[in-house]
């Protein structure tokens, strides 16, 4: 490694290759830093059950020469160690156990993981030089190993918030003793913190709210987004006597994300014009559900609504570019789902179902985007024939590349590299691009 490169140990317990939206950011992070001066070395769990497995993305950070440290372990997930992929539960029995989790850990069920990476961190620190730390939740355990490793090493800390810690919508706290538990663990955290990065606005500003001591400069915005290289993917052409429009969703369904409101919309669509039936089809990608998959049946949708099961991060994205508009699903405004940076990437039209917040203005600031109330059946079915009206007279609306650029993931691994430089002592914020020195 060149001596120009700085140092970042980044600390993810989600990482490939586990599977799902919550390893991309990191993993793409860790590609392209290396781009922008800094070599970053991994510190995440061992070998694990989880809801999906993507050997993809991790050859793709071990293509890039990222370093990669595991550490055991004392949680749910290495009961299913052998099994590897864990299939995803029922929403109901998914609500109890995250009521369980909540009730009896703290910060979260990921808690038993925190003193082996504490040691595995510290031996880390002592046998090399390591100029930043950079830890990215959920889980908060990440953070909580983060600042242990920042008192005794009195290395500059970065927090990476995907999603909030005190007001995440999935959170419970079973009583007022919980939530305060956390308001303090939080507020450690984050004095112990040199710079704290967020998704979205609406979390930068429920921290701003809760924690006094920020200050509005504290905190940086660096939104989720594509990989370009994932993109590079031609459109295979479809046959005429087989056109119909592909409406596409990546992601796992949970809580008040669920497909039931487009479902019921498409049902009633097929019902009032038969002869449409065979032109609409939905495709989801990503862990199916039995609820899912009986309503589908139960509404008589089996031959319109494809479910594809877990892909592969390259496989997924292939299915988004092959589909003609792009479904997405929010119930809440503190998440910023990953998926919709790739919807954005791919630059397709996008039919959202979604609350009022930041994430539904970003939609229609795209200008090709459609939003309706979460459970407005009525709003759908017209969303959907307006989407098939533009389909049919070839109309469908592009998202403009000049917005699309500002979620290209290599940019934004420099706006990250550049808040890393100004945290250090020397050549504060003198960020030098060296793409030619990467192996």
């Amino acid at each position: 490694m060149s001596s120009e490169f700085r140092k970042v140990l980044v600390i993810a317990y989600y990482f490939p290759p586990m599977g799902l939206s919550g390893v991309q950011r990191t993993a793409k992070f860790v590609k392209y830093l290396p781009h922008f001066g800094w070599k970053p070395t991994v510190l995440t769990v061992s070998p694990t059950g989880y809801f999906a497995m993507d050997e993809s993305l991790l050859r793709e950070v071990e293509q890039a020469g990222v370093e990669i440290v595991r550490a055991s372990s004392l949680d749910v997930n290495r009961l299913f160690k052998n099994q590897k992929v864990v299939k995803m539960p029922a929403e109901g029995v998914r609500k109890f156990l995250q009521f369980c989790g909540d009730l009896l850990f703290f910060p979260d069920t990921k808690i038993g993981w925190k003193a082996k990476a504490v040691k595995a961190g510290e031996d880390l620190l002592r046998r090399e030089h390591f100029d930043l730390i950079f830890a990215t939740a959920p889980p908060q355990t990440d953070f909580l190993v983060a600042e242990d490793l920042k008192k005794k090493f009195k290395l500059p800390l970065v927090l990476d918030y995907r999603d909030a810690w005190l007001d995440y919508p999935f959170k419970y706290y079973p009583t007022a003793l919980h939530r305060y538990i956390h308001y303090r663990m939080e507020k450690r955290v984050l004095r112990s913190a040199d710079k704290v990065i967020v998704t979205l606005r609406s979390v930068k500003e429920s921290l701003l709210k809760h924690y006094l001591a920020l200050n509005f400069h504290d905190v940086v915005i660096i939104p989720h987004g594509y990989d370009p290289d994932d993109l590079k993917i031609d459109k295979p052409a479809r046959s005429a006597h087989k056109r119909k429009l592909r409406i596409a969703h990546a992601g796992t369904f949970y809580a008040g994300r669920s497909p039931s409101t487009l479902l019921h919309a498409l049902h009633n669509i097929f019902h009032s014009s038969p002869h449409l039936r065979g032109r609409i089809e939905l495709v989801f990608i990503g862990n199916k559900r039995s609820e899912d998959e009986l309503l589908v049946n139960k509404l008589r949708l089996q031959n319109d609504v494809t479910f594809t099961g877990y892909l592969e991060h390259a496989a997924c994205v292939r299915q988004l570019v092959e589909a003609d508009v792009l479904w997405f699903v929010l119930d809440n405004p503190y998440q910023s789902p990953g998926k919709l940076y790739e919807y954005i990437g791919t630059r397709k039209p996008i039919f959202a179902s979604i609350v009022d917040g930041h994430v539904k203005r970003l939609i229609q600031e795209s200008n090709a985007g459609v939003c309706v109330a979460l459970n407005d059946v009525r709003a759908h079915e017209q969303a959907l024939l307006q989407f098939f009206t533009e389909y049919e007279r070839n109309e469908l609306k592009q998202i403009p590349e000049t917005f699309a650029r500002r979620f290209n993931r290599f940019q934004l691994t420099g706006e990250l590299a550049k808040q890393f430089e100004t945290l250090m002592d020397i050549d504060k914020n003198a960020l030098i691009k060296r793409e030619e020195q990467v192996a």
